[in-house]
C-alpha cells in the first residue's frame, strides 16, 4: 500500500497502528479504450484490505481520488464486493470511505453492471454485519447509494459532497441558492448522514461506533466490562424530561451516549448507550433542545412527526437485526398536525409501529413525562409488544390531556366544572398509578432510580426468546 496517498492515510488513521493487511494491490483496469492503460491505475483507485479497530476485526476500502478521481469500474468494483464476500464469511463489518467522481464513463456497460454488483452485495450483507459509510469527498450520481445501503453514514463537513443530482441540475436550483450536496443539506433536511465533522473526526467517531456494534447478527448485543456503578442514582434526571439526549447521557455506563442523526428530526432521539457494559439502543421523544450549557435553545412539541417516526423505525429495525435490546423513553402527546405532516404521517407512524411490534428483541419503555393517544401506543407500549414498562411518578398515561376531555365531556357548564373536572379526570384517568393498576404500567418508579430498574429490567430479559408467524418478511 503507498504510504502517501490519502486514501492509505485514511485506512491508517481509522485501524489500530500497524494492523492494515491490504488485499488485490496489484489489481489495474482492464480496460483500454480511450488510450486507458492498465498501468496507469494502480490498485485501479480502491484501497481495500483488513485490519482491526479496538481488537476488532473490520474490513476497509478506501477509494483514490488520485487515481482515475476514485471512479468505478470493473475492477474496482470486484475488489469491493470480494471484500464484502469475506467480510460476509467471517462475519465483521465493512466501513467504506468514499472519494470518487462516480462511473468511470471509460468503461461505459462495464462499468453499469460494476455498480450494480456493489449493491447487490450491499442488500445481501444488510442485517447480516454492520456496513458504515463515511464520505470524504465526492459522492454523486449512482455512488450516491452506497451510504443509503448501508447502516451508518459519516460526512465530512466542507469537502464531502452526496447527490443524485447535482444541484445545478435541479429544476430552479443553482448551487448558490441551495446546495444539496451538502453535507449541511444531507444530514438535516434529508436525514440520510448521521454525524458530521471534519475528517479527523470522522473517523474516530467510527472507531467509537465501532466500539458499540457486534461484528454480525449472530453476535448479539456487544458486552464489555462495567466500571460505572449499576445503582448510580441521578437526581438530575427528573430535569431531563425535555432534552432526553441529555437524559440518555446520564442513564449510560460513564456518560457516553453516541447519538446518531442527531441533526435530522430533533423530535426524536436516536443512539446507542451501554448499561452494565451491554449496548443498547434509544429511542426517545424530545420535546427541547439545550446547549451545551444546559440552557434550552429550541423548544419542540411533544408530538410524533413525520420524520421522526421513520428515523426512528430504520434505528429500531437495526437494532433488531443485530440482536441489540431497545431502550425507550416516551414524552408525547399526539401527532404534528400540519397539512405537510398530514401527507406521510399514517404511514411512517404505520411503520414505526411495525419496527417496534416485529422486534423480537428485549424491549423496556420508561414512560418520563405523557403517554396520551394512539401516538404513545405507537412508542413501544405494553401493547405493542414492550416487555417492562416502568414509569416516572408525575406521569400521564391517557387518551388525552385532562382539560381537552373535559371540555369535550362538560361543554357549556362553566369553566369552574370544567376546572374541576379536569382535575377529578387527571386522578383518575391519566395518572401512572391509574395505569399501573390495569397492568399497562409495570413499576413506577422515582427519575433518580431509573437506571437501576433499567439495567435490571434488561438483565432479566438477556435471554429472552421470542417466536413469530413463519412468512418471508413483512411488508410495511
Amino acid at each position: 500500500m503507498s504510504t502517501t496517498s490519502k486514501a492509505s492515510q485514511r485506512i491508517t488513521a481509522l485501524l489500530d497502528d500497524n494492523s492494515f493487511v491490504e488485499i488485490g494491490a496489484l489489481v489495474t483496469a482492464r480496460a483500454t479504450d480511450f488510450n486507458m492503460k492498465p498501468n496507469e491505475t494502480p490498485s485501479d483507485g480502491c484501497i481495500t484490505g483488513y485490519g482491526v479497530i479496538g481488537g476488532k476485526p473490520v474490513y476497509v476500502y478506501s477509494q483514490d481520488a488520485s487515481v482515475m478521481n476514485g471512479t468505478v469500474g470493473e475492477m474496482h468494483a470486484r475488489k469491493i464486493t470480494s471484500l464484502y464476500d469475506l467480510a460476509m464469511k467471517t462475519g465483521s463489518p465493512v466501513i467504506g470511505l468514499i472519494d470518487s467522481a462516480g462511473l468511470r464513463l471509460q468503461e461505459a456497460a462495464d462499468a453499469l453492471n460494476a455498480f450494480g454488483t456493489i449493491y447487490s452485495r450491499q442488500v445481501l450483507a444488510s442485517g447480516v454485519i454492520p456496513q458504515i459509510t463515511a464520505v470524504l469527498g465526492g459522492c454523486g450520481g449512482g455512488l450516491a447509494l452506497f451510504p443509503t445501503l448501508t447502516d451508518f453514514t459519516f460526512m465530512e463537513e466542507k469537502n464531502g459532497k452526496l447527490f443524485v443530482n447535482a444541484p445545478n441540475a435541479l429544476d430552479g436550483n443553482v448551487i448558490t441558492k441551495c446546495d444539496s450536496s451538502s453535507a449541511a443539506f444531507q444530514s438535516e433536511e434529508c436525514g440520510v448522514v448521521d454525524v458530521v465533522a471534519d475528517e479527523t473526526s470522522i473517523l474516530s467517531r467510527i472507531r467509537d461506533l465501532i466500539a458499540f456494534l457486534p461484528s454480525n447478527s449472530e453476535e448479539g448485543s456487544d458486552m464489555v466490562e462495567c466500571t460505572d456503578d449499576l445503582n448510580r442514582v441521578n437526581e438530575e434526571l427528573a430535569g431531563c424530561v425535555g432534552d432526553t439526549s441529555v437524559a440518555l447521557s446520564i442513564l449510560a455506563d460513564d456518560n457516553d451516549f453516541f447519538e446518531v442523526k442527531s441533526s435530522y428530526a430533533k423530535d426524536m432521539v436516536t443512539g446507542f448507550l451501554k448499561l452494565d457494559g451491554v449496548t443498547v439502543g434509544a429511542v426517545a421523544n424530545r420535546s427541547e433542545v439545550c446547549d451545551e450549557d444546559g440552557n434550552v435553545a429550541e423548544k419542540l412539541d411533544a408530538v410524533l412527526t413525520k420524520q421522526g417516526c421513520e428515523k426512528a423505525a430504520d434505528f429500531v429495525s437495526f437494532c433488531d437485526a443485530f440482536g441489540i435490546p431497545v431502550l425507550t423513553l416516551t414524552n408525547v402527546k399526539g401527532y404534528k398536525a400540519t397539512m405537510c405532516s398530514e401527507k406521510g404521517i399514517a404511514k411512517a407512524a404505520a411503520k414505526l409501529t411495525y419496527a417496534f411490534a416485529n422486534a423480537t428483541v428485549p424491549k423496556v419503555n420508561v414512560i418520563i413525562g405523557k403517554a396520551l393517544g394512539t401516538a404513545a401506543v405507537v412508542m413501544n407500549s405494553k401493547a405493542i409488544g414492550a416487555d417492562i414498562t416502568f414509569a416516572w411518578p408525575q406521569a400521564q398515561i391517557g387518551t388525552m390531556d385532562g382539560k381537552l376531555a373535559a371540555k369535550i365531556m362538560y361543554d357549556g357548564q362553566g369553566a369552574d366544572v370544567i376546572r374541576e373536572k379536569a382535575a377529578e379526570y387527571e386522578a383518575l384517568q391519566l395518572s401512572a398509578g391509574s395505569a399501573a393498576k390495569r397492568g399497562y404500567v409495570d413499576s413506577i418508579v422515582e427519575a433518580a432510580d431509573t437506571r437501576k430498574y433499567v439495567i435490571g429490567a434488561f438483565e432479566m430479559l438477556f435471554t429472552k426468546s421470542e417466536d413469530r408467524p413463519a412468512k418471508k418478511h413483512g411488508t410495511v
